[in-house]
């Protein structure tokens, strides 16, 4: 169940840059905001109820991966960030450190 909370508080770790990034272009900024400060909270909460099962190492390493990588696929998505080849290159050397530590774990 640990690793479930890990990978959904990733999940809201990319959700306070969207947050963030929508906050620039939306009329009322306010609900930009919101989606950070909640998104934030929440990514957090399941990153400490993870990482009481989970070596705080690897919690954090797997936590800010999922955010780095997600966040780079929203970029390239929905606000047409460059997918160069070394951007994705790099991403997907993420994704494998990842997959080592859960491995390793």
């Amino acid at each position: 169940m640990a690793w479930i909370y890990l990978i959904l508080g990733g999940l809201f770790e990319m959700g306070w840059a969207l947050g963030l990034k929508l906050s620039e272009t939306m009329q009322v900024k306010v609900w930009g905001i919101l989606l950070a400060v909640v998104s934030m909270a929440l990514s957090m909460f399941l990153l400490y109820i993870a990482q009481r099962s989970i070596p705080i190492g690897t919690a954090y390493v797997v936590w800010t991966g999922i955010g780095a990588v997600g966040t780079l696929l929203v970029g390239i998505f929905l606000f047409g960030d460059s997918a160069g080849f070394w951007r994705l290159f790099s991403a997907g050397l993420i994704v494998i450190g990842v997959i080592g530590l859960k491995i390793a774990h």
